[in-house]
């Protein structure tokens, strides 16, 4: 029997398997062909197709309660905001001018810059973490290199899943803007025809851009590892000293006058510059409103549907440029920059216990000893995990910076109305910082329970009780909460000079909302665990964690109106015309007290309740 011809998968030899030769004819000459790359793209749509619709299914059959409560609160959500910047929007057109009036455009243009180009930079960062995550850390890509799919393709199915997922929040914010200022400035129907293809178009640049940088950075991350970490510390080092020097030394201005807005706009004209793809947007989306509004055109290319037609052209070229870079990075790096990570070399490091680990050992030793190992365990977990040190880090970050230009507005007069607005905007950064912080209690404390469930005999093998094991967590959130909330707090509140006595009540509002988010969270995670989920992420968008979200934004609601007010009639105590029929001196002291106690008990019932019940219910848990 002769041997078959050789080609680059069979050789020329007969093959030997366990002694018995088998003939090189039964062996095929080529492989068959594979599926051409639309064959390949139908395909994986109708994976996605298949699973979008069981996921769907799922939701409105399994999880209809839950379903229905985010589906109303994001649409809550965007009607308010919707709202808010048509008042904004209404405003600029009673006290600035029209459409069409150079002082609108530049009032305008300033707004819409500054917006998408700060969504421009966290859709980059959102869609390279979702992409990271997406196709090295997912079962599904291991599953997809088995088979004959070509890399670029595996490249292109994560990443349109990464644009969705990091788009969707842009979606949210930006379409109640642009509907509100084409009501207002009344936009002709064009101009909402536009809305959805310039979006679409703006959205995959940054995207693309995120992708790229991604596949780079896993591609070189095992020789520039050192190098990457220290010019991402040097260009953080290199943004955020420049910004506090300029605050910290300009000058103060009056709230609103001609010399706080031009400081402004100077300040973020880097927001501008003619190669952003923000200001393509935002050309698109003026020229499409000003009709009607504009001088008659004389020639046919000054037509603003045409002039808005070229900035989407524009945008649209630019997509398509970035995918094809993406494909192009598919090909060349996916491969190495996979094998780079599923088979990175981790040195043996000698076993001893950091600087930081020791400090905070230190500052544990109040609390009894079995509580302390468990709040080190808990420590050197978050200490470990990138991916959340990172995200805390990047929305902490960001609010940092915007407390730091929080300019210091002087008020010669120091009228009343000054007073008031001072103490608005402080109480809406507490706000703010409440709110995010029940975004990170939901996703990284309201978990920490179900996971404990796949590992727990592991805890019952230690000398401890399981409440020990509860108190350990609720004390690891709200400690590890405070220390960074009251902070930025107490930023805030220096930047906007606001009275001793309202930096104390800020200080003592949140100390309640660390205590009451870290109990909700605590609690409502051992009340309903999920021991059947792996992903702290899937375990956050159940049942459980939308509950944990909302109630834990009521709460907060709740806390901050009732400090809030109290505050509030101090500013007023004997001022305006209405102000003394019901802050008279003698009922000041009382109002404080109201407000500051009836926070107090709903700060004290909602830590105390969820963690009793988590507490009743974690002692009846049975772990398989």
């Amino acid at each position: 029997m002769t041997a078959g011809p050789a080609n680059e998968f069979f050789p020329a030899a007969e093959p030997n398997y366990g002694g018995r030769v088998i003939p090189s004819e039964s062996f095929p000459a080529s492989l068959p062909n594979l599926p051409s790359e639309d064959r390949e793209a139908q395909l994986l749509w109708r994976v996605r197709y298949r699973m979008t619709r069981t996921l769907l299914r799922q939701l409105f059959v399994q999880s209809r309660l839950r379903t229905c409560l985010v589906l109303t609160l994001s649409l809550f959500f965007w009607i308010g905001l919707f709202v808010l910047f048509y008042s904004g929007f209404s405003f600029v057109v009673e006290n600035v001018g029209q459409a069409g009036a150079p002082y609108h455009a530049q009032t305008v243009k300033f707004v819409f810059h500054l917006f998408f180009a700060s969504l421009n930079v966290m859709l980059i960062f959102s869609s390279a973490i979702i992409l990271y995550s997406g196709l090295y850390n997912s079962p599904d890509t291991t599953l997809l290199l088995t088979m004959p799919v070509r890399p670029e393709r595996i490249v292109l199915y994560k990443f349109q899943e990464a644009v969705f997922y990091s788009s969707w929040g842009f979606f949210l914010l930006a379409s109640p803007i642009m509907c509100a200022y084409g009501i207002v400035v009344d936009a002709p129907w064009f101009y909402y025809l536009l809305l959805l293809p310039l979006i679409i178009s703006f959205v995959y640049i940054p995207c693309g851009i995120g992708a790229i940088l991604c596949l780079g950075i896993i591609r070189k991350l095992p020789q520039l590892r050192r190098v990457i970490v220290a010019a991402a510390v040097l260009a953080l080092i290199c943004v955020v000293v420049p910004l506090a020097w300029q605050t910290i030394n300009s000058p103060q201005s009056k709230l609103f006058g001609n010399e706080w807005f031009q400081a402004t706009l100077s300040r973020f004209r880097f927001t501008q510059q003619e190669w952003l793809p923000s200001t393509w947007l935002t050309s698109g989306l003026l020229e499409a409103a000003r009709h009607g509004h504009s001088p008659p055109v004389t020639q046919v290319s000054d037509l603003p549907i045409l002039q808005s037609v070229l900035y989407l052209a524009l945008l649209v070229s630019n997509a398509l440029f970035f995918h094809v870079l993406v494909v192009w990075a598919a090909k060349a790096w996916f491969h190495a920059s996979y094998a780079n990570f599923a088979c990175r070399y981790t040195p043996n490091r000698t076993v001893r216990r950091s600087l930081i680990d020791n400090l905070v050992s230190g500052l544990l030793f109040v609390f009894p000893q079995p509580i302390q190992l468990l709040l080190m365990k808990d420590w050197r977990l978050l200490r470990r995990d990138p991916v959340q040190w990172s995200q805390f880090l990047i929305f902490f970050g960001l609010l940092g910076l915007y407390f730091l230009n929080v300019d210091r507005f002087s008020n010669p007069n120091n009228d009343i109305g000054y007073l008031t607005w001072i103490n608005m905007v402080s109480f809406l950064n507490l706000a703010v910082v409440g709110l995010i912080l029940s975004t990170f209690t939901t996703r990284f404390i309201y978990p920490m329970i179900s996971l404990e469930g796949h590992c727990f005999w592991i805890l019952g093998l230690l000398p401890v009780d399981r409440d020990t094991i509860l108190w350990s967590k609720f004390w690891f959130a709200s400690i590890g909460s405070w220390i960074p909330c009251g902070l930025l707090v107490m930023l805030s509140d220096l930047m906007l000079n606001v009275p001793l006595l309202v930096v104390a009540v800020h200080q003592l509002t949140c100390v309640l909302l660390c205590l009451g988010l870290a109990s909700i969270a605590v609690g409502f995670g051992a009340m309903m665990p999920n021991f059947r989920e792996t992903s702290p992420s899937k375990i956050a968008a159940g049942f459980g964690g939308t509950l944990n979200l909302v109630l834990s934004a009521l709460y907060i609601m709740v806390v901050v109106v009732l400090t809030a007010l109290p505050c509030h009639f101090y500013l007023l105590a004997g001022k305006g015309p209405w102000g003394a029929a019901f802050v008279e001196p003698q009922y000041l002291k009382l109002w404080l007290i109201i407000g500051t106690g009836a926070a107090i008990v709903v700060g004290a019932i909602a830590t105390v309740v969820p963690l009793r019940r988590g507490l009743k219910a974690f002692r009846q848990l049975e772990f398989a």
